[in-house]
């Protein structure tokens, strides 16, 4: 179950109004975004910006076909790229890619959008402000209330093909994480103030549920995909106000998966772990439901593990 635009385009040269890029320099930057898990790393931005003589702005707008390479579309065919241009903690500008990701044969509210998908990819990798996002195509309000969470909401552009736009034009009178009390919101968390009881749990995986953004339910969550050759890929469980725009942790990690340009089968995945914090569960109906798609490829652990504030 991969992108049919991502084999189909194999043989062509990137070329739109934005950038122009030959064969072998197309060839070149698919594999710097393939190779990093669907990133691509301030120094070579800087080295695409100098080669091609073109600005950071212009870049970003030029490379979203390649995010959209990376969708997963068997139901709608129809596939959306996105990139954030985010900061990190150096203010390094980094682009991080992300596409639509469906769930052939299951409800349709399990996919994955592209904006949530490169939110996912900036937040999990360590942006700490987001300044733009390029998309293929206009968000849909599922999308616009997602972007909602973020703390910098208001501030950063949505570059369209033909547009840009505040979040607030899009989204005016909106609902957010100060209507429910939250003072919290997705990139600005609140501090982390538990721990898992059980220490023989796999230390990733217990960083990247703690990681989690869950201010509705306090279920620290998080999924592993194990590979058998690729190495391991993690989500993190991301909660919106609204609820439904919510990312569930399998969402978060099988989106990282295919931007690693990966296909989710038997031969790839070996196994899938969740782990949700006890007596706060709520996400094992929807792993197995989203996973249902591509058969019996591999085995679901499931672990509900008690936490403790840290000082306790």
């Amino acid at each position: 179950m991969a992108s049919t635009t991502f084999s189909s385009q194999q043989s062509t040269a990137l070329q739109n109004k934005h950038i122009s890029l030959s064969l072998e320099q197309t060839h070149a930057i698919r594999s710097q975004i393939k190779n990093a898990r669907g990133i691509l790393r301030a120094e070579d931005i800087d080295q695409w910006c100098n080669t091609l003589s073109v600005s950071k702005e212009t870049l970003l707008q030029g490379l979203v076909p390649f995010a959209s390479e990376f969708a997963v579309a068997p139901i709608s065919k129809f596939y959306v790229g996105a990139i954030v241009s985010g900061l990190d903690e150096n203010e390094l500008t980094h682009f991080y890619f992300g596409a639509n990701v469906e769930f052939d044969h299951q409800a349709l509210s399990l996919v994955v959008h592209a904006e949530q998908s490169a939110i996912n990819n900036a937040w999990l990798n360590g942006a700490k402000k987001i300044t733009q996002i390029a998309i293929s195509d206009a968000p849909c309000g599922y999308c616009r209330q997602f972007m909602n969470e973020l703390a910098d909401a208001n501030e950063f552009d949505i570059l369209l093909p033909k547009q840009a736009f505040k979040l607030n034009e899009l989204l005016p009178h909106s609902f957010g994480p100060s209507d429910l009390g939250n003072k919290y919101s997705l990139f600005n968390s609140a501090p982390q103030q538990y721990q898992f009881v059980d220490e023989t749990l796999d230390k990733k995986l217990v960083e990247y549920a703690l990681k989690a953004y869950v201010p509705y339910t306090n279920n620290y969550s998080a999924v592993k995909i194990s590979t058998a050759e690729q190495g391991d890929f993690y989500g993190s469980y991301a909660e919106n106000a609204a609820y439904s725009p919510s990312l569930s942790p399998l969402q978060s990690a099988i989106s990282q998966f295919f931007l690693a340009g990966l296909n989710f089968d038997g031969e790839t995945v070996t196994q899938i772990t969740l782990l949700e914090t006890k007596g706060f569960e709520n996400q094992r109906t929807v792993t197995t439901a989203a996973l249902a798609s591509f058969g019996s490829i591999a085995k679901l652990q499931v672990i509900s593990a008690p936490i403790v504030a840290i000082n306790s």
